[in-house]
């Protein structure tokens, strides 16, 4: 497997865990921390993405979106009205951060990836937009292929806990994950990104139910025999609300848990909200796991 060098930053897969920082930039998102672009939302972005590189992170995620069950779609002038300005603002402020941009729409990207950002983080793994894959190519971005049957349907949601999805049926759960993540890698490859530029994520929260989060984070040593580096996301999500009858603002604990077995498990990436406290987990996990 080889290093992803982007952006003039290398990333080295398997020394240590790489922390990405999730930037909110909507009204809606599932965990309380969106951020409204522009005026004060800037400010506030600028400043998240400074107390999240001073408390380690290595890449930075900005969204305009909210992908929570439930969520609507937002169109993509909308979108851009929101991530751009903060692009521009934190790539001004921190030249040496690598930004993510969490789209999965084509015009979007491409925007972004002008502005300053050097990944696209896509959840529906080039599946929802044709263009996307012939945009990060030709940007020679990274691109994050995240695995993802949500459907409207299947979405339940509840006052206090949140969106979870429910009677999500698949064959083999771990065989049908890495066969659609490959379906992924094909597109990605077709449209001329080689490995080096791709990351695989097995979806937490997105299309799976509470049981099958939790088995996705424990067998997670099967998708990275695939041979590409991991992501994982498991901040605040609901598989952690649910297992522990807790809102999302009561799920630090239950996040670290998910970081450190999933840092155990093969993690290479983990995507957090908490940044300064999960830091520390993924420093102390790292130093009982990766001590060679």
């Amino acid at each position: 497997m080889k290093n992803l060098t982007i952006g003039g930053r290398t990333l080295v897969w398997g020394k240590r865990t790489h922390i990405m920082g999730i930037l909110n930039l909507t009204p809606d998102s599932f965990s309380g921390d969106g951020l409204l672009a522009g005026g004060e939302g800037l400010e506030a972005a600028r400043e998240q993405s400074h107390r999240f590189l001073a408390a380690g992170a290595d890449l930075l995620d900005i969204g305009g979106e909210s992908t929570r069950p439930g969520s609507q779609p937002v169109a993509a002038e909308a979108e851009l009205a929101r991530i751009l300005p903060a692009i521009r603002a934190v790539a001004a402020d921190f030249p040496d951060a690598l930004l993510s941009i969490d789209t999965y729409k084509a015009t979007v990207a491409e925007e972004a990836l002008k502005a300053g950002a050097r990944l696209v983080n896509d959840v529906w793994g080039l599946r929802a937009d044709p263009d996307l894959a012939e945009v990060a190519a030709r940007a020679q971005a990274a691109v994050v292929l995240m695995h993802n049957r949500s459907k409207p349907a299947n979405a339940q949601v509840r006052e206090r806990l949140g969106g979870r999805y429910v009677g999500m049926e698949y064959d083999n759960l771990m065989e049908d994950v890495k066969r659609e993540l490959l379906e992924s890698v094909a597109i990605a490859h077709a449209a001329g990104i080689p490995d080096e530029r791709i990351i695989l994520d097995p979806g937490i929260g997105f299309g799976k139910t509470v049981e099958q989060n939790l088995e996705l984070i424990d067998r997670l040593g099967e998708l990275r025999a695939l041979g590409y580096p991991i992501l994982i996301g498991p901040s605040r999500k609901s598989f952690i609300g649910y297992t522990l009858d807790l809102p999302p603002d009561q799920r630090l604990e239950g996040t670290a848990a998910a970081v450190a077995v999933g840092i155990t498990r093969g993690a290479d990436i983990v995507r957090l909200h908490d940044v300064e406290a999960m830091a520390r987990v993924v420093r102390m996990t790292d130093a009982l796991v990766r001590r060679k």
